[in-house]
């Protein structure tokens, strides 16, 4: 205890309305910043939130849309196309297969050539995954890249991908295989292409339905 001055005793280590340890004036101030910490955490949220709906909103916009009337008509198109007959390609073979040259879709993945065109809300000219519409998708998928950085003009053997990348690819195979029509392999330089009989080639889309 000790004398202020004006005939009062304070508390050691205090003062009136004062910061000091234990002292009166500490519960509110640290009230005070809790609700503000709360408060900042709470907006923060909110805002994170409101940009993901935000995201989400424009994706549906770009590609929603897109898949309107004309996305309707390609797979309207696409369900009265004739099974593809079992053949082997050239790199400049399947890129006639883009969807826009021709109405079929094709693309490749770890050398082999799958019919896209049921899917071609996704793998159109205007889907989230067009450009890798009659070329080859694998370095793309392996790597999550989505433009022109993951095509190469020549023949790509996937040499320089590192083991969980090549992984992937196989997965992605192996979707593909689940759910479109395997209609041959993407040729190396010099490959000269297989001669399939109609006997293989039924086999085979029979073992897929």
């Amino acid at each position: 205890m000790a004398d202020d001055g004006d005939g009062r005793l304070r508390t050691e280590g205090s003062s009136d309305g004062g910061p000091g340890k234990g002292g009166e004036g500490e519960q509110p101030a640290g009230a005070a910043a809790a609700a503000a910490v709360v408060g900042g955490e709470m907006l923060l949220n909110v805002g994170l939130l409101a940009l993901a709906l935000l995201a989400a909103y424009r994706l549906y916009l770009r590609w929603g849309t897109r898949s309107g009337p004309g996305g309707a008509a390609r797979q309207s198109q696409a369900a009265t196309l004739p099974r593809m007959k079992r053949r082997d390609f050239s790199l400049e073979q399947l890129r006639e297969f883009d969807g826009t040259r021709n109405p079929r879709i094709l693309l490749a993945v770890n050398g082999k050539v799958f019919d896209v065109t049921k899917g071609s809300k996704f793998y159109g000219p205007e889907g989230p995954y067009g450009i890798f519409a009659g070329r080859d998708a694998s370095r793309g998928l392996a790597t999550f890249c989505l433009d022109k950085d993951a095509l190469k003009d020549e023949y790509d053997d996937l040499s320089d991908l590192n083991a969980v990348q090549m992984e992937s690819v196989r997965e992605w195979e192996m979707q593909f295989k689940e759910k479109y029509d395997y209609v041959g392999r993407l040729l190396k330089p010099g490959e000269e292409p297989s001669e399939y009989t109609d006997e293989e080639d039924t086999k085979d889309h029979t073992k897929q339905e």
